[in-house]
């Protein structure tokens, strides 16, 4: 009996050592199926670019973006996340032990205003006097259409501004007419712009160079497991440049995954790979696009001071040609 007993023991211990070669583990991706930032890891996942033979992602955690993408993260076995640039300046300035390792989303330019058909609204001026929607103070939306106001020569007490909500709750407001317009985020601006009236998009207004998202783990993560932090960084690269050459086997991916519409998602990954919304893929840090966001929080009242970005980046995982210090 003891020498059966020994040899289930060493055969349970062989078995955890050979699933522990590539163990799967769950990663933090803000919005993850309700938004596009994690088309990348769908895809890395679903062609298995994130496997090395000690480490896989087969699972994500999602969140409704800000703080919680950070605490998603913090708590994680696997503390790696994609989360807001904001939240984890935030997190960091308030004393967490985390380090930006790669940029994510660069851009503002699916950002769009619309009303309902018919309306005498063309442009961002013609909204003076009016209710504008965005989502949430201090939000990305918050912050855009304040800088919008601004670059048009503006003031926001120009327009009554208005903080709806959730994207559903917006589209709601402009289709009954309670808010002149709002912002209408992906999907919905796709699947539902038969029954709206663009007023302006963010792009044709200012740069929409603006760094939305990075890429966080702690400290104590990155002295245990650089492997794991290499593959994500390596696998989220591949799943950018295989969704900017093949934009509708990406969205299959996306639309299967998530259960969403195909040809609202295949219409929307055309235009994301046009506006380079993933950007490359490499990571790279910009610090234009990176400073925009600070900007943006100084005119919500959420950032006072300055910002030393070279104690908040890691640029380790990143290839030499991709690293502001090379």
């Amino acid at each position: 009996m003891t020498h059966h007993l020994g040899y289930i023991a060493v055969l349970v211990a062989s078995l955890s050592t050979v699933s522990g070669m590539a163990r799967g583990e769950s990663i933090t991706v803000t919005h993850w199926g309700a938004a596009f930032y994690g088309a990348p890891y769908a895809v890395a996942m679903e062609k298995g670019w994130f496997k090395t033979p000690k480490f896989d992602v087969t699972g994500v955690i999602t969140s409704t973006g800000g703080g919680t993408s950070v605490r998603n993260t913090l708590a994680s076995d696997t503390p790696i996340g994609e989360v807001a640039l904001p939240a984890a300046i935030e997190a960091i300035r308030s004393g967490a032990n985390l380090k930006i390792i790669f940029s994510g989303v660069g851009t503002v330019a699916d950002q769009v205003w619309a009303t309902r058909p018919g309306e005498p609204y063309k442009s961002i001026k013609d909204l003076k006097g009016k209710k504008v929607g965005y989502t949430r103070p201090a939000s990305v939306t918050n912050m855009v259409l304040l800088m919008a106001l601004e670059e048009a020569g503006m003031k926001p007490t120009d327009v009554e501004l208005v903080a709806v909500g959730g994207t559903g709750a917006i589209l709601a407001a402009v289709l009954q007419g309670s808010i002149a317009a709002g912002n209408i985020a992906e999907p919905l601006w796709t699947r539902d712009k038969a029954k709206l009236q663009k007023v302006f998009w963010i792009k044709d207004v200012m740069s929409p160079a603006m760094t939305q998202t990075v890429g966080i783990t702690t400290e104590e993560y990155l002295a245990k497991r650089p492997d794991a932090l290499q593959a994500v960084v390596d696998g989220r690269r591949r799943g950018v440049e295989f969704i900017m050459k093949n934009p509708d086997a990406a969205a299959e991916i996306m639309a299967k995954l998530h259960k969403w519409d195909l040809a609202v998602t295949k219409s929307i990954f055309a235009d994301f790979v046009r506006e380079q919304y993933w950007g490359q893929g490499d990571g790279k840090f910009d610090l234009k696009g990176m400073n925009a966001m600070l900007r943006g929080l100084r005119i919500v009242g959420q950032l006072q001071g300055e910002v030393d970005w070279n104690t908040l980046l890691d640029e380790r995982f990143l290839a030499p040609a991709s690293r502001i210090k090379k």
